[in-house]
């Protein structure tokens, strides 16, 4: 998959670009507690102002359910942005309206205008053609840039719609960047492919483990998964977290896997859910009554860190165990080290992996930390984005 992007712009300088990107950044009393999402929407961002184009942003924050909500506003984003930036950038009272035509109007060349929560109007949401047009129209913009891939899994007015009531609708170059590693992993050019999934239920990967099950030479489970399959292949599981109503499926997914789906020789098990629990490394067949397994054991984190190392190209969504307790942390955290010491094209996603590698220092070691969680997996599971459907063919 190919889309043209902002570098496929010539003599833009004066137009209003209508950048869509992901500041649904975390907020605490007003401060931004974690501000990489800003900080990967500034090379498209500066290539835009440097060639002089006037710049219109969009994003969404939180999910605000009736309208206008302060805690949710867009304002502490438009001041770390200037700075960033190193030049003002003018905050809107709101996304569409005669203050917003009367502010982007006003831009100058490498102008800067942020944009007022657009899910204060439930029109974003559904999409609705008419407030779209309006977000347009009223910013004049002419061009339209999506960078928000982790929004692209969503047909919104700002994602989506406005791109019908343009002259051109281009992808940003994080975006591009999104789209070219995941595709790695969608159409595999070199082997051997190794996937590693985790996280806490089968039914939230289900799409993704058939895809990627045509795709993969190994696709190594880890995390709460890990025990509805053991369910399905009859071993004891305890408290451990598994999902009945999965347990049919788990074991036709290991059946249409057969050779492929590599689960956990051995685990750690607690007595209860919590860091200062018990806890023993037992083989995966074995959990005493009443105990639950929380993380991978030592000898699959060997395993498990030699299919990575011996890759060509590897993709890793979902922790592998209970991440944010430090007893049941090592599997996550080796399957970090592994990426990073891995010569293959490593790509992560899913807020956990991605805090891993950025909690040890090793993203910069990694080729590709993804934006992307819920679009990340449909991309992985060979699904249409609008956001990127949109957008025009390179």
């Amino acid at each position: 998959m190919s889309k043209k992007t902002v570098k496929d712009l010539r003599g833009f300088a004066g137009t209003h670009v209508f950048v869509r990107v992901d500041y649904n950044v975390p907020l605490e009393d007003g401060r931004i507690t974690d501000e990489t999402r800003i900080r990967a929407s500034l090379p498209t961002l500066e290539y835009l102002i440097k060639g002089g184009a006037r710049l219109v942003l969009a994003s969404h924050l939180g999910r605000p359910k009736k309208g206008p909500t302060p805690e949710l506003s867009l304002g502490p984003v438009a001041v770390r942005l200037g700075e960033l930036l190193h030049r003002e950038v003018k905050v809107a009272s709101d996304c569409v309206g005669d203050d917003v035509r009367k502010q982007a109007e006003a831009l100058k060349d490498g102008g800067v205008l942020l944009l007022e929560n657009v899910r204060f109007h439930p029109e974003e949401e559904k999409n609705d053609p008419a407030f779209a047009r309006r977000l347009a129209l009223d910013t004049r913009s002419t061009v339209f840039v999506n960078d928000a891939f982790g929004s692209a899994h969503r047909a919104h007015a700002s994602t989506e719609g406005v791109a019908h009531h343009v002259k051109r609708a281009l992808a940003g170059l994080l975006m591009e960047k999104e789209i070219r590693y995941l595709d790695m992993a969608v159409h595999p050019k070199e082997r051997p492919l190794v996937a590693a999934l985790g996280g806490a239920k089968v039914s939230d990967k289900i799409q993704v483990i058939e895809a990627l099950l045509e795709r993969v030479d190994a696709l190594l489970v880890g995390g709460g998964m890990a025990y509805t399959f053991f369910r399905a292949k009859g071993f004891p599981t305890g408290k451990s977290l598994v999902e009945e109503d999965k347990v049919p499926l788990a074991a036709e997914l290991l059946k249409k896997g057969t050779g492929k789906i590599v689960l956990p020789v051995d685990h750690v098990v607690a007595s209860k859910f919590a860091a200062d629990a018990e806890h023993r490394e037992l083989p995966a067949q074995e959990v005493p009554d009443g105990w639950m397994g929380l993380d991978i054991g030592p000898i699959t984190r060997r395993a498990y860190a030699e299919r990575l190392r011996a890759a060509k190209v590897v993709v890793w969504n979902g922790p592998m165990g209970v991440f944010e307790m430090k007893p049941f942390a090592e599997g996550t955290l080796a399957i970090a080290r592994a990426m990073a010491d891995s010569k293959a094209v490593t790509i992560v996603g899913g807020g956990d992996s991605v805090a891993a590698v950025t909690q040890m220092g090793l993203a910069d070691k990694i080729d590709h930390v993804s934006t992307g969680g819920g679009a990340s997996l449909e991309f992985l599971a060979g699904e249409t984005l609008p956001g990127v459907a949109c957008l025009e063919e390179a």
